[in-house]
């Protein structure tokens, strides 16, 4: 069968190319229609009480959308008027300010002292904007868009939903910059490690087509996180370079022994599939193994990435072979010689202090451990944005001028009684770190008659059964300062309501780290378990995956453990991905290693032959993947405002040439030295295995024959 459609693909190489490139229309409406998400906290499970209590504030309260507006040194007659404007917004369902809050007939002067603090700083006075659809919903970010125009330089912005937007703003602004420049970089390194000027776009043509259906194909899951949609593309082109390579290798050696090219390519197709469909399960494994965590994000990231693998091998197999076919002559003509050195002198240097290099790469694992596992990282997603932007110094502003760093959330189921709410809202008030705590019950407690409270601020604190009450907080979020507060906080409000939910950025954020952390120990320990299997199935061992992801493992803890040494905090995402995406993406070049050498073993070639011959030959193939990978990330890393894609890409560039480095320098001393045990606990390690018809064959020849005689 494969043999078939090889032979087809190599005969009309054009008609293959244009049926690629029309295929690339459908992909790009697909990438068109596909959502980007960029709250990352909507990814939290949503069975979690603050995700829960997010659903109620979204229906039927209409806060899960709330943006605080500062206004500074302008008239109270400017504010009234801005009010109203913005009431007008489509996508607005709600402004509030402390006119409407307690009604107009009642005199400023007769606002109670709390009720003006919370509203009033100075100079500045705030108001609550509430919006119709969800914080990250298009709808409500062209709203922001819309408050902001109407604002004048005197107001400032604040909120979620703003950051939200500001991310959004910067991401779609930095993005072309980001595939352009890993373009670039990785054009760059391949002109200097492959053999034609040529063959590096012929090679981008193909992974370039194979990104653009990838994404297209975004389109059934709905919608994808911004962080999959900055980073997708860039880690795509560098996994899957490999696989070009290989095919293209393999051409060159088929084509010594066929006249027609096209029956070179044929040949080079068949061993490509069957090389590449086994090789890429490691990295397809090392994706999915995202798709466990609780954290959905690890799902998206997992299954696009997974989904650009499978994608990737196809277009290798594909399309790839009629590119190459098609600019055959432009690619001979324009050979040159490589810049990779010659690793000979530094094999033989390795090999002869084997038992050394080995010490070393055990030694190594004691501080890499130690220094991955006391690395730095934090949770608040705003902290890796520019400090200068719109959203962030509003936030500040509110922090500062308000004492309003996080802003609590609780539903309360509204039968509570008045003498209740009394005890627990003063206990609330009492809590170290709480500024102030706005609910329906503690408008009226002060003295405000029923029937003075607007409908609309009715319906913002009471609907359906329910009341909504407001705790804000001096504390930021995702801290130990706020982690203790909401313990403090849930022990007074589940002992007058066991229904009522806490949500809002600090319980959200509280949930991100206690889920994250799990997920982090999860996903390592599934893709290392994937990876191992898949190993010992292709080697037959059960000792050869245990070193070889073992050694791999080393070069993850010396890539985190970076940061700790660097003395730099890395988002809480980073560890997961760089975990499983580093482990299978860059396990290959071990495996690429250790086939050779298992090879050479069953040709006949002795312990240091073998070992020399495996690493000298697989060394320019890592030196060139481990290169593409890196500055196709590296490049995201220099143009990134926002940290948290910075510091994923940083990880990833490190990543590839740490696993570089001990894949060249020490995996040929573990592989020589482990070599007598693989021998032993490994099936056919050094022979061989004969094709099954040929054993059933001599069982057969065997039980025919009479005893004695089967020999």
């Amino acid at each position: 069968m494969v043999e078939k459609i090889a032979h087809k693909l190599t005969r009309r190489p054009r008609l293959v190319a244009l049926i690629a490139l029309l295929m690339l229309i459908p992909a790009i409406l697909g990438y068109i229609g596909t959502r980007i998400n960029y709250d990352i906290l909507s990814y939290l499970p949503q069975d979690l009480p603050s995700s829960q209590g997010e659903q109620m504030l979204e229906e039927p309260f209409h806060m899960a959308a709330t943006s605080m507006l500062i206004v500074e040194g302008m008239p109270a007659g400017y504010t009234n008027r801005l009010i109203q404007d913005i009431k007008e917004v489509p996508g607005v369902s709600s402004a509030i300010w402390i006119s409407n809050l307690v009604g107009i007939q009642v005199p400023v002067e007769m606002i109670p002292a709390s009720f003006r603090d919370m509203f009033f700083s100075g100079q500045a006075t705030m108001m609550l904007i509430q919006y119709d659809h969800p914080g990250a919903s298009d709808e409500t970010m062209e709203a922001i868009e819309q408050v902001r125009k109407i604002c004048s330089e005197n107001c400032f912005l604040a909120g979620f939903s703003v950051v939200v937007k500001d991310t959004r703003d910067v991401m779609d602004g930095e993005l072309p910059i980001f595939v352009g420049l890993a373009v670039l970089l990785a054009l760059a390194a391949m002109s200097v490690t492959l053999e034609s000027t040529v063959l590096p776009f012929v090679y981008l043509a193909s992974i370039g087509m194979a990104v653009i259906y990838n994404f297209g194909s975004n389109i059934f899951l709905g919608e994808i996180s911004y962080i999959t949609k900055a980073i997708a593309a860039v880690l795509q082109l560098g996994v899957t370079m490999d696989y070009s390579i290989f095919l293209y290798h393999r051409y060159e050696e088929e084509r010594e022994h066929y006249d027609d090219k096209r029956d070179a390519m044929t040949q080079a197709i068949i061993a490509a599939f069957r090389s590449l469909s086994g090789s890429s399960l490691t990295t397809i494994a090392g994706f999915l193994a995202l798709c466990f965590m609780r954290l959905t994000l690890g799902r998206d990231i997992g299954i696009v990435m997974a989904k650009g693998v499978v994608l990737g091998v196809a277009t290798v197999i594909l399309v790839l072979p009629s590119l190459v076919l098609l600019f055959d002559r432009q690619i001979d003509k324009h050979r040159h010689r490589t810049l990779i050195p010659s690793f000979d002198r530094v094999n033989g240097f390795i090999v002869r202090h084997r038992v050394p290099m080995v010490v070393v790469t055990l030694a190594l694992f004691l501080p890499a451990v130690y220094a991955q596992r006391h690395a730095e990282i934090y949770y608040k997603l705003d902290e890796s944005l520019p400090r200068d932007l719109p959203s962030i110094v509003s936030n500040e502003k509110l922090k500062n001028d308000f004492d309003m760093a996080t802003s609590h959330f609780v539903v309360l189921r509204d039968s509570i009684s008045s003498a209740d709410m009394n005890e627990m809202e003063q206990q609330l008030e009492e809590v170290p770190g709480i500024t102030s705590v706005l609910s329906y019950h503690s408008m009226l407690g002060t003295g405000i008659p029923d029937f003075f409270v607007p409908g609309e601020v009715k319906d913002m604190l009471r609907q359906g059964g329910w009341q909504l009450m407001m705790i804000n907080s001096s504390y930021e979020p995702a801290t130990d300062q706020v982690a203790k507060q909401l313990d403090q906080m849930n022990q007074i409000i589940f002992r007058y309501d066991p229904q009522a939910m806490v949500t809002g950025e600090g319980a959200m954020y509280r949930d991100l780290i206690d889920t994250s952390s799990v997920d982090f120990q999860i996903t390592n320990y599934i893709s290392i378990a994937a990876i191992f299997l898949i190993i010992a199935f292709v080697f037959r061992s059960l000792t050869v995956p245990l070193v070889l992801v073992a050694t791999i493992e080393l070069a993850i803890f010396i890539n985190q453990g970076c940061c700790y040494f660097l003395g730099t905090e890395i988002p809480f995402i980073a560890p997961t991905i760089i975990s499983c995406v580093q482990l299978g993406a860059t396990v290959d070049y071990a495996i690429l290693m250790t086939s050779r050498f298992q090879e050479e073993l069953r040709a006949g070639k002795d312990r240091r032959e073998a070992i020399l011959i495996a690493a000298s030959s697989s060394d320019a193939s890592i030196v060139t993947s481990a290169l593409v990978l890196f500055c196709a990330t590296l490049g995201v890393s220099f143009v990134s405002s926002i940290d948290l894609i910075g510091s994923i890409c940083v990880m990833l560039s490190r990543g590839a040439l740490i696993s570089a480095l001990v894949s060249i320098f020490l995996m040929p001393a573990v592989l020589y030295v482990c070599e007598p045990v693989f021998n032993k606990t490994s099936l056919s390690w050094r022979v061989t295995p004969r094709p099954r018809e040929h054993r059933l064959m001599k069982r057969a020849k065997e039980k025919a024959l009479p005893a004695g005689k089967a020999s």
